[in-house]
C-alpha cells in the first residue's frame, strides 16, 4: 500500500487548514488510519484516528471539538483502490505546529489506535504545518 499527505502549511493562530491523506493498494476494508503529528522536540502522538469499515472515530483530547476526521472512496474493487481520509483543522493553535503523518493499521479503533506503536505498518512522509503569529 501507498499513504500520500497533503494540505500542510503556515497559517496564523484561529486559522484553519485540511490536510489529506490518499491511501492505495489497500484490498481490505477493515483498517485504521490515524494522523499522527510531531514536533521538534517532542515524541509523536496521535491526533485522530478513522476505521474505513464503520466510519467510527476517535481523537486526542487537544484537539476534541476543533478537528474533525472524514473518509472518502473511490473505490473497492480493485487492487488501486483509493480512500483519501481528511483531516480538517479549525481554530488551529501554536502547539498545533508539527510535522503531520498519516499511517494504517489492520482491524478497527480500539484503546490503541493513538499510539504510535508497531500496529502501524505503513507510514506517509509527512506534510508540515506551522501555526504562527
Amino acid at each position: 500500500s501507498r499513504i500520500v499527505e497533503s494540505g500542510g502549511g503556515l497559517v496564523q493562530p484561529g486559522g484553519s487548514l485540511t490536510l489529506s491523506c490518499k491511501i492505495s493498494g489497500v484490498e481490505s476494508d477493515v483498517y485504521v488510519v490515524t494522523w499522527f503529528r510531531q514536533a521538534p522536540g517532542t515524541q509523536r502522538e496521535g491526533v485522530s484516528s478513522i476505521s474505513i469499515s464503520d466510519g467510527d472515530t476517535k481523537y486526542a483530547d487537544s484537539v476534541k471539538g476543533r478537528f474533525t476526521i472524514a473518509r472518502f472512496t473511490i473505490s473497492r474493487d480493485s487492487a488501486s483502490d483509493t480512500d483519501t481520509i481528511y483531516l480538517r483543522m479549525n481554530n488551529l493553535l501554536p502547539e498545533d505546529t508539527g510535522i503531520y503523518t498519516c499511517a494504517t493499521a489492520s482491524g478497527r479503533i480500539g484503546w490503541w489506535s493513538l499510539m504510535p506503536g508497531s500496529s502501524y505498518k505503513t507510514w506517509g512522509q509527512g506534510t508540515r504545518v506551522s501555526v504562527l503569529s
